[in-house]
């Protein structure tokens, strides 16, 4: 059976939800609830400015995490760029970069209240051991030196873009980002000896591993729980199908995120933009894979 939370990602017909509270206007072509009650945030769905007023009260604060290890430094100037423009605009942002090549970070101007800190680590042969990595780091982040600074944390692949607003709308406890391809390409870790694994029949959405985030506890849990469940897994000679993507999935299966944001958040330069994206906020930028792997 379909869930009632299922959009067109899925192949269904949608029905209109009540507008969230704040709404400038409704949507009558989206779903904008999950079964679970969480709200799936699409433009036109919230209120910009009161969402603003509201957490511009309680002064908080954003931590961003990316990582440029290898040629993936070519993606930081546009990627920085366009986070000065549209990420939290008018908030306390911190940006750390994740680099084997500090030289090569760019010099971006950055406004009032925002910085960058880069922290180094080392290459790898293997750009699934740089994605599977990042979970520990992530978590070590957030244990050494975030708790006395942040309260929300987004952490973003670097080889994307920011084009519309991504601000106060996206704050949550657990926060995915639903994957822009359909259901039917679902790349779930199936093998039932994965720590990742879920089973035929079972998901709500498929998330992605490029962009997620919510506050520092909730963030914590999941990146700790998918580092484990990954060393565990390799300690046994498996690996999932899609490294932290597909531990991210399982748990956020388990552990459902408490706000879910549409692929406005996280679409492809590549695809032409379906209709129920009125606003592309964030995508992966068109590359040629072969000459930024192997990553070295």
């Amino acid at each position: 059976s379909q869930l009632p939370g299922d959009s067109m990602w899925f192949g269904l017909t949608l029905v209109s939800s009540a507008p969230t509270s704040g709404s400038k206007r409704g949507r009558t072509d989206v779903v904008m609830v999950t079964p679970w009650l969480a709200p799936v945030v699409w433009e036109g769905t919230f209120n910009p400015n009161l969402l603003d007023s509201i957490y511009k009260l309680k002064n908080i604060r954003i931590a961003a995490t990316v990582f440029a290890v290898g040629k993936y430094t070519i993606f930081l100037k546009n990627f920085l760029e366009t986070a000065e423009q549209h990420f939290f605009v008018g908030f306390q942002v911190h940006v750390y970069v994740f680099t084997d090549r500090p030289l090569d970070v760019p010099q971006v101007k950055m406004s009032a209240g925002r910085q960058l800190t880069v922290r180094s680590v080392p290459n790898s042969q293997r750009w699934q051991e740089i994605s599977a990595r990042r979970m520990e780091l992530i978590q070590k982040l957030i244990e050494d030196n975030l708790h006395s600074y942040a309260d929300y944390i987004f952490c973003l692949d670097v080889d994307s873009q920011f084009h519309g607003r991504w601000g106060t709308e996206s704050l949550g406890g657990l926060v995915g980002v639903i994957h822009p391809d359909d259901r039917s390409r679902f790349p779930y870790e199936r093998r039932p000896e994965s720590r990742a694994y879920v089973a035929p029949g079972e998901g709500d959405f498929y998330y992605c591993g490029g962009a997620f985030g919510g506050t520092l506890e909730e963030v914590h849990l999941l990146t700790k729980t998918c580092h484990t469940n990954f060393i565990d897994d390799a300690k046994e000679g498996i690996e999932a199908a899609w490294q932290e993507e597909s531990h991210l999935n399982r748990y956020m299966w388990i552990n459902k995120p408490s706000k879910v944001l549409s692929p406005e958040y996280l679409w492809q330069d590549f695809k032409p933009r379906n209709p129920e994206v009125h606003l592309v906020r964030f995508s992966g930028v068109i590359k040629n894979y072969a000459a930024i792997r192997p990553n070295v």
